[in-house]
């Protein structure tokens, strides 16, 4: 099982479950820890070779890894804590990780809030992604990952974001890495059913004003599946919102999950 650490909250029942992205860990989250314990039970999870997921697993997947298997290792830490449904908040990959737990287990989750969220691979995206492809096997990960991190998240303002997931990105191996690249090569169909297939669940994308990549497709998508989804642009910010602008962020997450 993916490790997870739990904060309870006596006074509730309502569960928040945090999915992080690729290369990073549950610790991009220390700037909603606090304030989202105040008002619900809240569980953080570190996804297949991640964080304290990192040695647990480094034997136990060695199959091919899909959106699919990763999206069932949530669903089997929700299994083991006895958690019905939750309301899940995602960060860049992880909202593929949610919508994909979300296309095949709905019950199992009352919201899904989409941080960074990633429906649709640009041109620039594209490119990065054929570039990765040719140097995987060739460069180190890390010269690779830098690249990437600066190229999504370029501005001044970006640089904590980008720091943070480079040195999570540190925690990885160089084979875990590549599993993980592998998985970009079933992006496209998968987020192209994404977006042609609205779920009736709440939800929430959260995308910074400055996140040139994802954005504009988000703006479409949302046009397209009003009845479910509402989006909310942070000003003066890019891919990584919770860390870029915590107090915008939670605010509007904890009133849009107080809502449903």
């Amino acid at each position: 099982m993916i490790a997870y650490t739990i904060y309870n909250n006596e006074n509730s029942k309502e569960w928040v479950t945090f999915v992080h992205g690729a290369g990073g860990s549950s610790s991009i989250w220390f700037k909603q820890i606090r304030e989202f314990q105040k008002h619900f039970n809240v569980l953080l999870l570190d996804l297949r070779g991640h964080g304290n997921s990192n040695e647990l697993i480094k034997k136990a997947f060695q199959q091919k890894y899909t959106f699919q298997s990763i999206a069932e290792d949530v669903l089997e830490v929700l299994d083991h804590l006895k958690i019905k449904t939750s309301h899940f908040i995602g960060i860049s990959l992880g909202t593929i990780v949610i919508r994909q737990l979300a296309e095949v287990h709905p019950n199992r989750v009352k919201s899904m809030i989409m941080g960074g969220a990633i429906l649709k691979m640009n041109f620039r995206s594209q490119i990065l992604m054929k570039l990765g492809n040719i140097f995987k096997y060739v460069l180190p990960y890390l010269v690779l990952y830098r690249f990437f991190a600066f190229v999504i998240m370029p501005n001044k303002n970006h640089k904590q974001s980008r720091l943070l997931f480079i040195n999570e990105a540190k925690k990885l191996y160089q084979k875990e890495f590549i599993r993980w690249f592998k998985l970009t090569a079933e992006i496209n169909p998968v987020l192209k059913w994404f977006r042609q297939q609205e779920l009736n669940i709440p939800t929430f994308y959260v995308m910074g004003q400055e996140d040139y990549m994802f954005l504009p497709s988000v703006r479409k998508v949302v046009e397209k599946h009003f009845k479910s989804s509402t989006l909310f642009v942070v000003e003066n910010c890019g891919h990584v919102v919770n860390v870029e602008q915590p107090t915008i962020f939670n605010q509007e997450v904890i009133a849009f999950i107080q809502q449903n």
